[in-house]
């Protein structure tokens, strides 16, 4: 997950350098919707790995 949004994050700067407004923009909001998936993600399997060992 934290893979695709890097990914997207190079893709919106690349294009955002290249002077592509549009799917800079576009990009760059999949790649932080995709980083809060995996923030989220990443705190609920902290959680349940705490809850298991006690």
């Amino acid at each position: 997950m934290l893979g695709w949004a890097l990914t997207f994050f190079i893709v919106a700067i690349i294009a955002a350098v290249l002077g592509f407004g549009g799917i800079a923009g576009a990009s760059a909001g999949i790649a932080q919707i995709l980083f809060y998936i995996f923030l989220v993600l990443f705190v609920v399997s902290l959680v349940v790995k705490l809850v298991r060992r006690a």
